[in-house]
């Protein structure tokens, strides 16, 4: 039976503007799929039902039909600021904080015509790959209700895989796009340095953070990250590279060009397939069965799609590790514990981090930050002599839940590079990369059919051949598109 969340979020953004349904209808709905479903996923902490219906009503007059996301339900991940919401960080220390003023990103969602639902689960203060907070219940891909969704966007996957919203902002410093997209069966995007101007990344520690879309298809996320991009004029003198005229939105006069890239999905490009990762030398990485299947179908099909296909690789890179752990423990000094009692109210990993990171000298931090300068040097040069690069997503399939070392702090950082090795590095690089969903891994006795997905990384500011490649990829496995069928 046809209901309206099967539509994609561009099917329903024409809906919406020829009138066929009202943003109070459509509101309506998703907050009807999340009264009955969110309790099993996990995926929505706070619900504005009140403000969101509202909002939709003060749309039909306020705001133009033009507005890229005019209508569209979302809603904000728990690391951004909403007036007047509640956002814990994912963290007991602030269970109960309400902020007074909007963070930059509400500001251009909103603006975008967006309507925000309430806000969406994330580990403590980002910081894992994985969405087990201790403020909320765990985030699980609706495929395997025993698996977490991933993270630290965990909870804007798994609301847009369960159809409890048509897409979703979500946030990545080493994955956290991308993670739970491959782990929910989603396109996950995560831009380049510099072209979000909410989220540029160049005012972050090793410029490793910026904003990006969750959703079921490549042209919603390219719907989005349009929406984002021209939200504000630039405020840095540093910008990544504008796509060529080619990325033109011609056949979307509402949007903007990365859209009409990726609905066109035309070219043909040399793609590097890469299984390498700087984190060889730190932990044992391997692929697990269902990592290679992905990566083998997705392989197969470029190449029937007439794409280069070359093997490529990283050169060992044995002080990455060093490095970026020194920035991730940098970066979780400044959260506001500062006593006893509410270090206390910490997890252990983040504990972990915060002890580690004020510990630190500000020469072995300056050593490190230009460190990853030169490695993001060095790798945008090692994958120049491709179009994009290939990879697996996952390392894993999704972890069940409680796979995750809860009490030993290092161990459970070994745990995380070990299923995600592959995008760390892309952020120290400020590089762009789409998550593609593969399919179902056949299943076997040990595991269901789970969903699986691959990684393209491109170049500087390359967001539109990324788009494009997704594009031709989801065209040619649409027999194979997959949706959890409960939902």
């Amino acid at each position: 039976m046809f209901e309206l969340h099967h539509l994609s979020a561009l099917e329903q953004g024409e809906w919406l503007r020829r009138g066929r349904i009202s943003p109070r209808e459509l509101v309506e709905h998703y907050l009807a799929r999340i009264e009955r479903h969110n309790p099993a996923v996990g995926a929505l902490t706070v619900v504005e039902a009140e403000r969101a219906l509202a909002r939709a009503e003060a749309l039909e007059g306020l705001v133009a039909r033009s507005a890229p996301l005019w209508g569209i339900p979302i809603a904000d991940k728990e690391l951004v600021q909403r007036a007047g919401q509640r956002t814990t960080f994912g963290s007991r220390l602030r269970a109960d904080h309400v902020p007074a003023t909007d963070d930059e990103l509400v500001q251009h969602l909103d603006a975008a015509g967006a309507i925000s639902l309430g806000a969406t689960a994330a580990p403590e203060f980002g910081l894992p790959s994985y969405t087990e907070s201790r403020v909320a219940p765990p985030a699980r891909t609706p495929y395997d209700l025993r698996r977490g969704a991933g993270g630290s966007s965990g909870g804007a996957a798994a609301a847009v895989a369960a159809g409890l919203l048509p897409v979703a902002p979500g946030s990545d410093g080493g994955g956290s796009i991308r993670i739970p997209a491959a782990a929910c069966g989603l396109v996950g995007l995560k831009p380049s340095r510099g072209r979000i101007p909410a989220g540029s990344g160049l005012d972050r520690l090793a410029g490793l953070v910026v904003p990006g879309p969750i959703a079921r298809t490549v042209a919603d996320a390219a719907l989005m990250l349009d929406a984002l991009v021209a939200a504000a004029p630039w405020e840095f003198a540093t910008r990544a590279p504008i796509d060529p005229p080619l990325a033109s939105g011609r056949e979307h006069p509402h949007h903007g060009p990365l859209l009409g890239a990726a609905v066109r999905g035309e070219g043909r490009y040399q793609l590097g397939v890469m299984t390498t990762s700087p984190w060889d030398e730190y932990a044992d990485i391997a692929l697990d069965a269902g990592a290679r299947w992905a990566l083998d179908e997705a392989v197969a099909a470029f190449a029937t799609l007439g794409h280069g296909i070359d093997d490529l690789a990283l050169d060992p890179e044995p002080d990455y590790a060093r490095h970026f752990r020194t920035v991730w423990m940098a970066s979780a000094a400044g959260i506001p514990a500062r006593t006893a009692d509410e270090l206390a109210l910490l997890e252990p990993l983040t504990a972990w981090l915060v002890g580690q990171g004020r510990a630190l000298s500000a020469e072995t931090l300056a050593e490190s930050l230009a460190w990853l300068s030169g490695f993001e040097r060095r790798v945008i040069r090692r994958l120049a002599s491709v179009d994009a690069v290939l990879t697996p997503a996952l390392a894993m399939t999704p972890r069940p839940l409680g796979w995750y070392d809860a009490e030993d702090a290092e161990r459970n950082f070994t745990q995380q590079v070990q299923y995600t090795p592959y995008t760390s590095f892309v952020n120290v690089a400020g590089l762009p990369a789409l998550t593609l969903p593969v399919g179902l891994t056949p299943p076997t006795s040990e595991e269901p059919g789970l969903p699986m997905g691959v990684q393209l990384i491109g170049r500087p500011g390359g967001e539109a051949t990324l788009l494009a490649l997704g594009a031709q990829f989801e065209r040619a496995r649409r027999g194979a598109s997959i949706h959890p069928p409960q939902w």
